[in-house]
């Protein structure tokens, strides 16, 4: 995978936020649970909730809009639209399509990726990779999810956790890039732990017991995410010669701020060095990545020559991670 080949630059980021909001407050009158409880588990305050005719290729346009202006940007010459998401509006066509139509690119490909919550890294890596190897100079990569659209509100297990967004970037070439290594991994034997139905109502021969609605098995997901990203993250840090104590920021996957602060602790790096979003943005999938780089920016804690840790985690299982200098 990529290591010192780095030939993209990020030069801006933009996101969106759908404009309601879920407050611990309402899911009490929703599901049997209760503020104190939410915030203890999970860290989630509030979340943003699309409207009902708002969809992944909604809030990709505006966050791509918010991109536009307020990096002074254009998106005119852009050559690949890569969007991230496990919550298409269609089977097909694809949201990277629905975004290259609104904004009426000329001469550029469009793909979407689904890796659920590792999806924004993947993204990352594979536009780097059309960029470092000349088949690009300017990609627009988003991450946007409107998971609200499939999340069972009578669970509430999942439905306190969820929330929608979009953030998007823009990668040009450049000299030298951001990006110093990447690292990946899944194990599909274990895809029941976190799934959705679609066309098919069984998975790894088991049925499924919702229908086009998420579920998953907590308890099992948190082993799991515990026992195995640490030592991830350390085949990441490992292929570019680099330790924890050398990364000036974290930014996993905000799934869970109980499951993130394991997770420093398991690694004994300082969670007060860490990017998370889900405070008042809930888990946004591929979304949450970005979310909290753009936030982070926001509150003008990311300075340039900082070392950033990506990491993602999520149904597949998939979970991987880039490192980068911002």
């Amino acid at each position: 995978m990529m290591k010192n080949i780095s030939k993209s630059k990020i030069t801006g980021i933009g996101a969106y936020l759908p404009t309601n909001k879920l407050t611990n407050h309402e899911l009490e009158n929703m599901v049997d649970t209760n503020d104190e409880w939410i915030v203890r588990r999970t860290g989630v305050k509030e979340r943003r909730i699309a409207e009902s005719g708002e969809f992944s290729s909604d809030l990709a346009i505006k966050a791509i809009k918010n991109l536009i202006d307020n990096n002074n940007l254009n998106v005119d010459d852009v050559d690949m639209v890569i969007v991230t998401t496990f919550t298409p509006d269609y089977l097909t066509p694809a949201v990277s399509a629905v975004v290259q139509g609104y904004f009426n690119i000329k001469e550029t490909g469009t793909m979407d990726l689904n890796s659920a919550c590792a999806g924004f890294v993947y993204g990352l890596s594979v536009a780097d990779s059309l960029i470092s190897t000349g088949h690009s100079k300017k990609t627009l990569l988003i991450a946007a999810e409107a998971v609200s659209k499939v999340v069972d509100y009578q669970d509430r297990s999942t439905c306190i956790l969820f929330g929608d967004a979009a953030a998007a970037v823009l990668l040009e070439r450049r000299d030298k890039g951001n990006f110093l290594s990447s690292y990946f991994t899944s194990d599909g034997s274990l895809a029941d732990y976190a799934i959705c139905s679609n066309l098919s109502d069984k998975i790894n021969g088991q049925k499924i017991e919702k229908e086009r609605l998420f579920q998953q098995e907590g308890r099992l997901l948190y082993e799991y995410v515990i026992k195995n990203i640490p030592p991830g993250i350390a085949k990441l840090l490992d292929k570019n010669n680099l330790t924890l104590e050398e990364i000036d920021w974290f930014v996993p996957h905000s799934a869970n701020l109980r499951m993130v602060e394991a997770l420093c602790k398991r690694m004994d790096y300082p969670v007060e060095k860490t990017l998370i979003s889900n405070e008042y943005y809930g888990n946004t999938s591929s979304a949450s990545i970005p979310l909290a780089i753009w936030q982070a920016l926001e509150e003008g804690k990311i300075k340039s020559g900082h070392r950033l840790l990506l990491y993602g985690f999520g149904a597949g299982l998939t979970h991987g991670g880039i490192i980068m200098e911002w």
